[in-house]
């Protein structure tokens, strides 16, 4: 059967890696799971309350396009909580994670062959749909000394949109104010779209993050439920578009999803009143995140990224290895540790990268910090 053009995207490395640690596993042997960025905790035990009340007391049908209307005022006020902003909730939309923002975000703002800027090491996804989607990414490459985050002077001119993300991913690194308003004016400049990915905030340790949203009106904001709010397998996620796009996504979400899932809406809602359970949450990453800065230097990962914010650690492995993927490889064969090869974020440099994540259980962190060290002892 013919296949198209847009389909010819490279694979989801980290889920590769994630298949063969279940393979490990299904022969028996117990594997750290240091590959994936999913919290090792369920959706908070309030959510999880409200979903069973919902379910014994009715069906659970569509809800109109751009989410449950109680929903999306609870989002709203999240934004005066964290940030002081008053947000008018008819901007909130709420989506089939953050996966499904970023296809509205992206069919609503672009055109077949426009020129998005990314910044490598990145998120895969991005140029993924981005491809998917017969748009064309535009990798700029984000150097340590600007801590692995895009600055202005690395921009093309010939935009059509940039998206940037703050905690990133893999990297953990955070824009302060002004880098983040910097790159908003240099988007404004090239009358590109700007999109901000902040599905890691929330996922802080020194300083809060700053939304897109406290400097300008004229942007998309994407974020998830998946990370702070620990509920990734319910893809619940939602996106704050200007006034003036509300309408252009909801006609996409009406033909694209008809509405995200009814039952994840409410757990999503009632997860927003979960502080106490969800900080505890943070706590534990906290705890791995100084284990994780003080183990991996001493295991002899010492080239590492400064992890501002979510739960990973960005290696730079190019003394050890040109093959990020082989020596991931050989870490979950012989160490039982799953890690995710750089080349998943960076097709260029990630041969020499490795990312470590830290979202598990403590005594997980603390046992695969000990495998990673025996495995670098041996060499």
């Amino acid at each position: 059967m013919r296949n198209s053009r847009r389909s010819e995207v490279d694979p989801f490395i980290v889920m590769d890696v994630m298949e063969q640690a279940r393979q490990a596993e299904a022969a028996g042997n117990r594997v750290i799971h240091m590959e994936v960025g999913q919290p090792g905790t369920p959706a908070p035990q309030g959510a999880r309350d409200a979903v069973a009340r919902a379910m014994s007391g009715g069906p659970l049908g569509y809800t109109v396009a751009l989410g449950l209307p109680e929903l999306r005022a609870r989002i709203a006020r999240l934004y005066a909580d964290w940030y002081g902003i008053d947000l008018d909730p008819a901007r909130v939309i709420v989506t089939p994670g953050s996966s499904g923002a970023f296809l509205l975000a992206f069919s609503a703002l672009f055109d077949s062959g426009d020129r998005v800027a990314i910044g490598a090491p990145g998120y895969p996804s991005y140029r993924h749909i981005l491809t998917a989607l017969g748009l064309q990414p535009v990798t700029v490459e984000a150097a340590p000394e600007n801590r692995l985050q895009p600055v202005p002077a690395d921009l093309p001119a010939d935009l059509a949109g940039l998206l940037v993300a703050s905690p990133g991913n893999p990297t953990g690194t955070m824009l302060d104010r002004g880098a983040l308003a910097a790159l908003i004016g240099a988007a404004q400049e090239r009358e590109a779209s700007f999109i901000s990915d902040e599905i890691y905030h929330g996922v802080e340790y020194d300083r809060k993050a700053v939304s897109a949203l406290e400097i300008s009106d004229e942007v998309y904001v994407i974020n998830s439920f998946s990370k702070y709010f620990s509920m990734t397998g319910w893809r619940v996620g939602w996106m704050v578009v200007p006034e003036d796009q509300v309408r252009v996504i909801e006609r996409l979400a009406q033909n694209m999803f008809i509405c995200p899932a009814h039952v994840s809406q409410v757990a999503a809602l009632a997860a927003l009143d979960c502080t106490p359970e969800l900080d505890a949450n943070l706590a534990v990453y906290a705890r791995n995140r100084a284990l994780m800065l003080d183990g991996l230097p001493k295991a002899g990962f010492s080239r590492i990224a400064p992890p501002d914010g979510a739960f990973y650690v960005y290696a730079d492995v190019s003394d050890l290895t040109s093959d990020s993927r082989a020596l991931a490889s050989r870490i979950l064969r012989e160490a039982g540790v799953a890690v995710t090869p750089g080349l998943d974020f960076d097709t260029a440099r990630g041969g020499g990268t490795l990312r470590f994540s830290y979202a598990r259980s403590t005594e997980d962190i603390s046992e695969g910090l000990d495998r990673l060290a025996e495995f670098m002892r041996r060499g």
